[in-house]
C-alpha cells in the first residue's frame, strides 16, 4: 500500500461510542481527512457533529456538495443523503437506499476505491446490517488497506462479520487498538513514507 490520503469509516448500531472513541484516539495534528458514515435518524443531524466534537480537537462537519476536501477534518454523511468521494471533493446523491440505508457505507466506501484505489484506508466499526463489506471488498481489490472492528469488542457484530466474509485478510484490531493504528498510518503519510 502506498501512501493514505484518504479514511472512510462505517458504523451503524452502537456507532456513537465506537467513532468518538476512534477520534478520542487521534491526535490533533491527524492530517489524513476522515469521512464518516453513521446510520441515523434525521432529527439526530445536529447532534451527532456537536456530539463527535467533545470527542476530538480536529473539526468536525457535516460534507457539502462539491465540497473541498482537506486534512485535518472529519466529516460526516448528511442524514438521508448518500456520500460519494470524487478526487480531491465530496458528492452528494439522493439515489434509492442501499440495503435499507441512505446514506450508504457502501457508496462511500466504493467511491473512494475509485478514486483512491491503494491510497484509501477503511475502517469498518460496530453494526446490524451488512452495508459496508460490499464496499470493504471494493476497497480491497483495488489495494486499499481495511481495517474491521473485532466482533467480539461490537456492540453489533453482524457488519464487522459481513465484512469479514468480504475480505477475510482485513486487519482485525480491537476498538481501543484501531485509532493507534490509524495514527501511525497518518503520521506515515506526514513524512511521505510508505
Amino acid at each position: 500500500m502506498t501512501r493514505v490520503e484518504i479514511i472512510v469509516v462505517g458504523a451503524s448500531l452502537g456507532g456513537l461510542r465506537a467513532v468518538g472513541a476512534l477520534l478520542a484516539g487521534l491526535p490533533e495534528a491527524f492530517r489524513v481527512p476522515l469521512v464518516v458514515v453513521q446510520h441515523r435518524q434525521a432529527e439526530s443531524e445536529e447532534r451527532l457533529v456537536g456530539l463527535l466534537q467533545q470527542h476530538t480537537g480536529l473539526g468536525v462537519r457535516e460534507a457539502e456538495d462539491k465540497e473541498q476536501i482537506a486534512g485535518g477534518n472529519v466529516y460526516l454523511a448528511p442524514t438521508d443523503y448518500h456520500l460519494l468521494i470524487e478526487p480531491g471533493r465530496f458528492a452528494l446523491s439522493t439515489e434509492a437506499p442501499v440495503l435499507h440505508a441512505r446514506p450508504s457505507i457502501d457508496v462511500l466506501f466504493e467511491s473512494a476505491a475509485d478514486s483512491y484505489a491503494d491510497r484509501v484506508l477503511g475502517v469498518v466499526l460496530t453494526g446490524a446490517s451488512a452495508d459496508g463489506a460490499r464496499g470493504a471488498a471494493s476497497i480491497n481489490r483495488a489495494g486499499g488497506l481495511v481495517i474491521v472492528q473485532a466482533p467480539e469488542t461490537a456492540q453489533s457484530r453482524a457488519m464487522p462479520e459481513a465484512a469479514l466474509r468480504e475480505v477475510p485478510g482485513a486487519r482485525v484490531l480491537r476498538l481501543d487498538a484501531i485509532a493507534a493504528y490509524i495514527a501511525r498510518l497518518g503520521a506515515r503519510a506526514e513524512k511521505g513514507g510508505q
